[in-house]
């Protein structure tokens, strides 16, 4: 850039900071496109929903929904119907006397009755259809009928359910039960917004059980404990059905999320002697009623078997979830 470009471009700018940018308005062209259409659209609205509306209404447009320069950005009208009877107003004064909008989602007051559900999603999946949603109609929420307004905030610059930390409270203002287990001794990180509920379900449907993004249990936990992915040389049969033979994912009060102690919880399968033949205990009661035989011999007070102090089974089985160990065959006979 030379210095008689230099010279021109600051006097333009100077020229701009006196005149307020008349200068350069001189050179814009008349507002005019898409962008300026659904401002129009929008000021229908906005002359009467403003900055006084109990509820945040503007602040829509610090969201996506509100990127006018965007060709596929909705306008009021796109989601709440043009709602020309409600623009007209009624005979009387006030909003009672004022149609309701053609879609309305979460209601102010009560002096309007929120849209169907079906209305309201309809209006929703216009857009926003394939992906995630792709699995919505059939889903338990679908057939619940719950709206996506009963957990998404549209009109807010951050959605809570879409922020990590405060996506978990959203989710457990209906699922009570999950919010009281996050509370025990072991749980999943939800509390210190290390992870959140979609992090393992897909609220808008799924082709696997409990609305798990993947097709099954093990598949969902593995995504993030791969270690426990195997293939291993041998593996553990629970392990490869599903994880919640032996955990509980929401909080359990036994580390790691187990259901049960050790050996309590591995006598829920393996009831009967060890396959190695030594007794739990001493006597014919340890040799014939296996963990129970422990309970029932009085030898185990002072000289408790391996397979039922400390670690438990897990003192000699520390791979529980699948083992690459030449003794898997034995083990495992």
């Amino acid at each position: 850039m030379n210095a008689k470009t230099l010279l021109r471009v600051g006097a333009l700018l100077a020229l701009s900071f006196l005149t307020g940018g008349a200068a350069w308005a001189a050179d814009e062209p008349a507002a005019s496109g898409p962008a300026a259409n659904a401002l129009k659209q929008d000021a229908v609205c906005t002359r009467c929903h403003d900055e006084t509306e109990t509820r945040p209404v503007l602040s829509i447009f610090q969201t996506k929904h509100g990127v006018v320069a965007d060709a596929r950005t909705p306008t009021c009208q796109s989601c709440h119907g043009e709602s020309a009877k409600h623009v007209a107003g009624g005979p009387g004064v006030g909003d009672a006397s004022r149609p309701a909008p053609d879609v309305l989602y979460k209601p102010r007051g009560s002096v309007y009755k929120a849209s169907e559900a079906a209305t309201q999603v309809g209006a929703c999946i216009a857009c926003h259809k394939g992906g995630l949603r792709t699995h919505w109609s059939g889903s338990q929420h679908q057939m619940q009928d719950i709206p996506c307004a009963a957990c998404h905030k549209v009109h807010v610059k951050s959605d809570p359910v879409l922020t990590k930390a405060t996506q978990p409270e959203v989710c457990f203002a209906c699922h009570k039960e999950q919010r009281a287990q996050t509370h025990l001794v072991s749980t999943h990180p939800l509390d210190a917004g290390k992870m959140a509920c979609s992090d393992c379900h897909n609220p808008h449907g799924s082709a696997g059980p409990k609305l798990l993004k993947k097709n099954s249990v093990v598949e969902t936990c593995t995504t993030c404990h791969a270690e426990k992915r195997g293939p291993f040389l041998w593996e553990h049969q629970p392990v490869n059905e599903d994880c919640t033979n032996c955990h509980t994912p929401h909080g359990s009060n036994i580390s790691p999320l187990l259901k049960d102690r050790p050996p309590f919880l591995c006598d829920d399968c393996h009831d009967g002697p060890h396959n190695s033949q030594a007794p739990y205990g001493s006597g014919a009661a340890g040799l014939q009623g296996g963990l129970l035989g422990t309970l029932a011999s009085g030898a185990t007070k002072t000289n408790p078997n391996t397979s039922a102090s400390g670690r438990a089974c897990l003192n000699c089985h520390v791979m529980v979830h699948g083992s690459n160990s030449p003794a898997g065959a034995f083990l495992h006979r």
